[in-house]
Formats: structure tokens, sequence, C-alpha cells
């Protein structure tokens, strides 16, 4: 079952074309996940993909 009111975070995965490597960034909101991954497909060898992930609530021992 779901949990509706689970919080949600945005991987970005992308192609770093400076170093030749692959890398990742998350965010808190879609629309900031997206300007991210919109400004790293610049060139022609670059993309991003983003991945929505329900974010695990951290429990604290007391």
């Amino acid at each position: 079952m779901e949990n509706n009111n689970a919080a949600h975070e945005y991987h970005v995965t992308y192609f770093d074309a400076d170093c030749g490597r692959i890398r990742h960034e998350s965010f808190d909101s879609l629309a900031d996940a997206e300007r991210f991954a919109s400004r790293q497909c610049a060139g022609e060898e670059s993309w991003a993909v983003i991945d929505e992930v329900t974010a695990e609530p951290v429990r604290i021992a007391a």
C-alpha cells in the first residue's frame, strides 16, 4: 500500500561533459530538477534523466 502523504524528491542523473563522468544531484521540487537538467543538456553529447523517488522518513532512536 502506498503512502499518499510521503514526501518525494527528484534525482537528476546527468553526463558531465567537462570531466567525462556521470553525476547526480537531488532536488526537493520537480521544477528545480527540470531547470537543472535543462542546463546540463547544452551540448551534443549531454543528457540528463529525472527520477521521482519517495523519500523515506528518518527514524531517530531516543
